[in-house]
């Protein structure tokens, strides 16, 4: 125990149930502390009325329930909800909410910005500032699930949750695990393994030790189907390029084998979309479980790349189906809010200063963000 207080979101279960003990309390109340907060959606210790008064004087004393700052909610024709965040070190971060008639996917960022710099997406060229603590990261799910079931009325609006927001996550596996924990949580969110899906560009060691640690669904952000064209759109590829990929995500799922890994790949227009690229992404991912993801460039201000048109889309998803590949064509959601997939850009304190030089490079005017604003250039 420390002197400072904790935030009662940077818990997941057996952290909580770890903390009461060491308090010299019954394991069991981290329980109810997880249904009170996540279940039930309470942030109000007094509020807590199967705790001791004792005990929830001892936990004002020691804790603290913080949560970002709503500071924008934005709504697009399709229905696509999309809000701007504020954290306590005045960073912001992009949270995303995708309804279809059956389903409710909340799309949750990782890290302020991202370090992985790749060349199709927007969020890479806002640079990067710091990974998301656990509490940041599951606040994005508890707000918009209890905010939602108070405008729907429904009880499970949010039905999956991907984690495909800003940042990698596997580069912020501490806090992304008990996070992810929660979500599955019958006392928490109660989410199932299907329904929660990690994105990652590759980071090799992290993969392993995810297949190890959690069993939610798994990403893979390909986008190319060799090495000379990945170290370009997807630069981490240099240092764990496809061949060593492909054999992890070929044992990634060795002992569930009706489980498959998602393959995202971003079609850009005469960069990766021609008949060749089809073959060689066919002839990679023999013998792997597979969903293939084809998902429409969505642009941003001074993107290097163009969609692929409809018909250039159209007969590589069927040159991969014919070849036996479960493959569908991702529908671009929320373009119009800058919501669609690669667009998130949040209001980031770019450490590595990538965003300057980015922007200077490409001849940009960087405006000024008032904090009800969000920055998309």
């Amino acid at each position: 125990m420390t002197d400072q207080q904790i935030n009662l979101f940077d818990y997941d279960r057996q952290s909580l149930r770890a903390l009461f003990e060491e308090m010299g309390e019954r394991a069991f109340r981290a329980d109810q502390i997880i249904k009170w907060l996540h279940g039930r959606g309470v942030t109000d210790i007094d509020q807590m009325t199967d705790l001791s008064k004792s005990l929830r004087s001892k936990l004002k004393e020691i804790s603290v329930i913080k949560l970002p700052e709503v500071v924008q909610s934005q709504h697009s024709l399709d229905g696509t909800r999309k809000w701007l965040l504020k954290l306590e070190d005045g960073n912001c971060i992009e949270t995303v909410f995708i309804p279809t008639k059956t389903h409710g996917t909340v799309c949750v960022s990782s890290q302020v910005g991202c370090a992985l710099n790749c060349s199709f997406c927007s969020t890479g060229k806002q640079g990067y500032n710091r990974n998301l603590s656990t509490g940041e990261i599951i606040a994005q799910l508890w707000f918009a699930h209890h905010s939602l079931k108070e405008e729907t009325g429904l009880d499970h609006p949010v039905t999956n949750v991907v984690m495909m927001g800003m940042g990698e996550p596997l580069l912020n596996m501490d806090n992304v695990l008990p996070a992810m924990n929660l979500m599955l949580d019958d006392f928490a969110f109660n989410l199932s393994k299907y329904r929660v899906t990690l994105s990652t560009s590759g980071v090799l060691p992290k993969m392993r030790e995810l297949a190890e640690k959690s069993d939610v669904s798994l990403a893979v952000s390909l986008h190319a189907p060799n090495d000379e064209l990945r170290n370009i759109l997807v630069p981490i590829n240099k240092k764990y390029p496809i061949s060593q990929l492909m054999d992890v995500c070929r044992a990634y799922f060795k002992d569930e084998p009706k489980r498959s890994i998602t393959f995202e790949y971003v079609m850009l227009d005469g960069v990766n979309d021609k008949p060749e690229h089809a073959r060689q992404l066919i002839e990679i991912l023999q013998g792997i479980p597979s969903k293939i993801n084809l998902i429409p460039f969505n642009p941003f201000p001074h993107a290097p790349y163009k969609r692929s048109t409809e018909v250039s889309i159209s007969k590589f998803q069927r040159q991969l189906m014919k070849a036996g590949f479960n493959t569908i064509v991702r529908r671009t959601r929320g373009e119009d809010i800058d919501a669609a997939c690669g667009q998130l850009a949040g209001q980031v304190k770019d450490r590595t200063q990538r965003s300057a030089k980015w922007k200077a490079k490409h001849n940009v005017v960087i405006p000024i963000v008032k904090e009800t604003e969000t920055s998309n250039v």
